[in-house]
């Protein structure tokens, strides 16, 4: 008899470590800088931007179209007919109103189709349209 409740005595001060409410401190952190974080969506395609010597980063560019050298133009993985940057564009708005959007356009490429593609960005509402380049190497 002693010794069951001697046992029962050195249960009681056993100390448990709750980890629940270290898991749920966890979750909200992860909740919190995922809704924080924003998504830059890229063109898809690899392309041989032109050199500029006063390229400059842009900071909020969220919107990237992409015209190759065959002159296709990629907006988010995908090739996109000419006709419908307008609407891709103004998805692409309606999902970020703040974002910039810059067009990636390859070095040999027509640049009526780049003008195009600009002036699809531009009546779509996009106030910020960027061509993107590359700085030169010194």
């Amino acid at each position: 008899m002693l010794n069951i409740t001697a046992s029962r005595r050195a249960k009681k001060n056993l100390v448990e470590l709750n980890i629940a409410p270290l898991i749920d401190m966890v979750f909200i952190l992860l909740i919190f800088f995922l809704v924080n974080t924003s998504f830059v969506k890229e063109a898809g395609i690899e392309v041989n931007r032109p050199s500029a010597t006063t390229a400059e980063l842009q900071k909020k560019a969220a919107i990237m179209v992409a015209v190759d050298r065959e002159n296709r133009i990629f907006m988010e993985g995908r090739e996109i007919d000419i006709r419908a940057v307008r609407a891709n564009v103004e998805r692409a708005l309606a999902e970020n109103p703040e974002g910039g959007v810059v067009v990636i356009s390859d070095k040999i490429s027509n640049a009526g189709v780049v003008i195009s593609v600009m002036d699809g960005c531009r009546m779509a509402g996009a106030e910020n349209i960027s061509l993107a380049a590359t700085v030169p190497q010194k």
